[in-house]
């Protein structure tokens, strides 16, 4: 059914990398959204006239921030499609994060306001009654958000849009807000007891929740998370598929929003090898990372000297070192000049027990051990490259 729909709407809709492609998605997954929690809206909003209960009135706004939400979405894929220019080179992808900042700000705004009134029930309770219209009414938008949550997920799912999968979020939470307030309301009238106030504030306490998780989900990309191991491992077996290239490191990936990523990347080539025939190479391989990545990579070249016996030796040594140090640890730009100078990178991770400089003086003092007369110059490297 999704296909179908998104075949009506949204020419060569699985080319989620185009951002033409992406503002539709936005759009179409905005209007919907806009219009089915505006009629929510509506719909609860009689309810809670109809039973007097705030938790009911509580999640009819709760559907109106709802629709200020898919507003934004809206207006977030929209500007977030323009064309880079003079002053954003890497284009404005990055409202699109934003724009999930935003319907997550909103659902935590809502989520405060009505843990106050909740709390004012709870103090100066009130007897909420029950109808069946009120029972019908509320019965539909559980529905109603069951199936905008899936439509949700499905659309952020294909589209890689944090921004869809926080209004995602957003619908399962609904559904099980909504759910305890008809319970809670059905226990109310034939148990006798005040439930309305203690309802009104669970449905308050999810909803923060939900805004909390949908925050920290579109916050990440903004602040920067390190790629995923899985496109990193493809990504290397890629470059390392052409002999010339003998290694890679320092690997960093920069998101400038869905469909806007650059890539950096050292490539270990031969010292002794032609100039001219390695940068075709890393020019070749460049192309096909973005055409395969969707991406735009630079790779910077690293010469390799041809492997001695004390290179190796050296090389060798410095990487068990480097390992009892901590296991995860790795070496990279190994260089052993003609004089015997020796240098190298080091890579630690984030929680490595020693401090860098502890691990300049651990290696180097072991080297110097296992080689009178070794000095060499580390670099200590602790950023999320891989």
């Amino acid at each position: 059914m999704l296909d179908a729909l998104l075949h009506h709407f949204i020419p060569r809709y699985q080319d989620t990398h185009d951002p033409m492609v992406r503002e539709r998605y936005g759009l179409l997954a905005g209007g919907v959204g806009l219009g089915l929690n505006l009629l929510l809206f509506a719909v609860k909003l009689l309810a809670g006239a109809l039973t007097g209960a705030i938790s009911v009135t509580a999640d009819a706004f709760n559907n109106l921030s709802d629709a200020a939400g898919s507003a934004v979405t809206l207006a977030g894929f929209k500007l977030a499609s323009q064309k880079a220019d003079e002053r954003h080179p890497f284009g404005h992808g990055r409202i699109e994060y934003l724009a999930g900042l935003g319907v997550s700000l909103l659902i935590l705004l809502v989520g405060v306001e009505l843990g106050r009134g909740s709390l004012e029930k709870i103090f100066h309770p009130e007897p909420a009654s029950l109808s069946l219209l009120a029972i019908a009414l509320l019965g539909l938008s559980i529905l109603v958000k069951l199936w905008m949550g899936w439509f949700y997920g499905e659309m952020g799912r294909r589209a890689q849009s944090p921004a869809l999968s926080a209004a995602a979020a957003d619908a399962r939470s609904d559904v099980l807000a909504t759910s305890a307030v008809l319970a809670g309301l059905a226990l109310s009238h034939f148990l006798h007891i005040q439930l309305d106030g203690w309802l009104g504030l669970l449905v308050a306490a999810l909803i923060l929740r939900t805004g909390w998780g949908a925050a920290r989900d579109t916050l990440d990309p903004l602040l920067g998370t390190p790629p995923d191991p899985a496109v990193v491992a493809d990504i290397e077996e890629l470059i390392l598929s052409d002999p010339n290239i003998l290694g890679v490191h320092d690997l960093v990936i920069h998101d400038y929003g869905p469909g806007r990523r650059m890539m950096s990347v050292h490539a270990e080539v031969p010292a002794d090898g032609s100039l001219v025939a390695l940068h075709d190479v890393i020019d070749r391989t460049e192309r096909e990372l973005g055409a395969r990545f969707g991406l735009e990579a630079v790779i910077h070249m690293d010469p390799v000297a041809p492997d001695s016996p004390r290179n190796h030796r050296l090389r060798t040594l410095a990487e068990e070192l480097a390992r009892e140090i901590d296991p995860s640890a790795t070496i990279h730009d190994f260089r052993l000049d003609g004089e015997g100078r020796l240098s190298f990178d080091v890579v630690v991770p984030y929680d490595a027990a020693l401090s860098d400089s502890q691990v300049r003086e651990a290696l180097a003092g072991r080297l110097a051990e296992e080689e009178p007369g070794c000095r060499p110059a580390i670099n200590v490297d602790r950023t999320h490259v891989l």
